[in-house]
């Protein structure tokens, strides 16, 4: 285990805790936002109830979303100090304007639309709530902009052996950046709605706060049976885009090996167990054909073969493999499931579906999984790079003994499984008590306790159990 090795596993742990939680936080913003225009609209309790429910979950995972994302950026300066030397000319500023435009623009409405409810207009909170959820949005726009560039660097220039920023356009706006902005908002939003219908269906079968839950059920049905086959459309598009730029990724999530004869498509590899010593799959169950058309739209339509790059070119082939099937097919079970609740819906049969409510509270996790999966495939596909093309992963590590980066990854371990673990404890006792009646007491002249952090809003589920 030496320090390149141990600094990959330290930061594909911490990514893994912390990409979990602003995702959540995305859609959980903007279904807050709903929530509150329901209630400003119609003034059915039902609508504040839910709002004040998911507003302690989110504060909770926003809290848990910036302790992470803190240890996340010190990676960057610590194990990781060559790759911001060489490309911190474009990382440095796109990293500010998200903390200038997005997380200034939270931090300043956090605390209106979580603890001010009774103390400033409607209007101004419902405001308030809307711009928490613009401010997580502009988050994703400027992370995925400079992770973008990592896999296509566009608008550069090398100057002694550092990048220099020559179009910032063409940098911001680099190819992949379009698609993989897409593709993983829409996963942001579907994770909350899996989530909601999760909890929905969970009540349902415990009988339980039956009215919030039977309408979260149908707001979630309704969401996931357009937004799930959009994101499948969104992601064939990313996929031919990955293709014209990273061809050697699409050879390894399909495990194509050698190039296919003359006349012939490249078949879909459903399952295999790759060889990369052989350079050839085991236990292969393939489709003739089937892969040149989803990866190319024509039969005979021809795609890069892992052959044709060299061996220290090729990404690790197994987990890329492995973990874009099960993202795949996390889409299938989503899709089959909001589509069977669609139609069960239509026929007047998803309240008392059992079956169907069960189904959504096992997908509850699923979302949070297809993004860990995807993240997996999008950055151990871009091996042996950091900076696809630019700079190898092994030359922008930094000088650290690797005793000091096990020591840190160790310390890293245990915190997360005692903060992450007591904060999902932490959620699901919040998800327990459920979406209980709220009356917002009036505005007190003096003795009030304002609580003075995010996670102090939901304070009371402790202090009531």
């Amino acid at each position: 285990m030496d320090t390149l090795l141990l600094s990959r596993l330290q930061f594909g742990f911490v990514i893994s805790f912390h990409v979990l939680f602003p995702a959540f936080t995305i859609g959980l913003a903007s279904w807050l936002a709903f929530l509150e225009f329901r209630w400003l609209r119609t003034r059915e309790a039902i609508w504040r109830d839910l709002y004040f429910f998911w507003l302690k979950i989110f504060a909770v995972s926003f809290g848990m979303g910036v302790v992470s994302g803190i240890v996340l950026s010190f990676q960057l300066g610590t194990n990781w100090s060559r790759l911001s030397a060489f490309a911190g000319a474009v990382l440095g500023p796109l990293l500010g304007y998200e903390v200038l435009t997005a997380f200034f623009l939270e931090a300043g409405f956090l605390g209106v639309m979580l603890f001010a409810w009774s103390r400033v207009p409607e209007k101004l909170h419902f405001l308030a709530t809307c711009m928490v959820a613009l401010g997580t949005l502009l988050s994703t726009f400027w992370i995925l902009s400079a992770n973008s560039w990592l896999h296509t660097p566009r608008g550069y220039q090398i100057v002694d052996g550092v990048v220099r920023v020559v179009s910032w356009r063409e940098a911001i706006f680099n190819p992949s950046f379009p698609y993989r902005l897409l593709h993983m908002t829409l996963a942001a939003y579907l994770t909350t709605c899996f989530v909601v219908g999760g909890v929905s269906g969970w009540y349902l079968r415990r009988g339980v706060h039956a009215q919030a839950a039977w309408r979260m059920l149908r707001l979630a049905t309704l969401f996931a049976v357009i937004v799930v086959p959009l994101q499948i459309t969104v992601g064939d598009l990313h996929g031919l885009n990955t293709l014209r730029h990273q061809p050697a990724k699409v050879a390894a999530i399909e495990a194509h090996w050698r190039p296919a004869p003359a006349g012939e498509g490249v078949p879909l590899v459903l399952w295999a167990v790759p060889d990369e010593q052989a350079e050839r799959n085991r236990q292969e169950v393939a489709v003739p054909g089937l892969g040149s058309l989803i990866l190319t739209h024509s039969l005979q339509g021809a795609v890069p073969a892992l052959t044709e790059h060299p061996r220290d070119e090729r990404p690790p082939v197994k987990p890329v493999f492995y973990a874009f099937r099960v993202m795949v097919g996390i889409g299938v079970l989503m899709l089959l499931l909001a589509l069977a609740s669609a139609l069960a819906w239509a026929r007047g049969r998803l309240a008392g579906s059992r079956l169907l409510h069960g189904c959504w509270n096992l997908m509850l996790p699923a979302g949070f999984v297809a993004i860990i999966a995807g993240w997996f495939v999008t950055e151990i596909g871009r091996q042996p790079y950091v900076v696809q093309g630019l700079l190898r992963t092994e030359a922008a590590v930094s000088g650290v003994g690797a005793a000091s980066v096990a020591a840190s990854l160790a310390v890293y371990v245990l915190a997360y499984l005692f903060v992450f673990g007591f904060g999902v404890f932490y959620l699901y006792r919040m998800f327990h008590r459920g979406p209980l009646p709220h009356e917002p007491q009036p505005r007190s002249e003096g003795g009030e306790r304002t609580p003075a952090r995010p996670i102090s809003a939901a304070d009371d589920v402790l202090e009531e159990h």
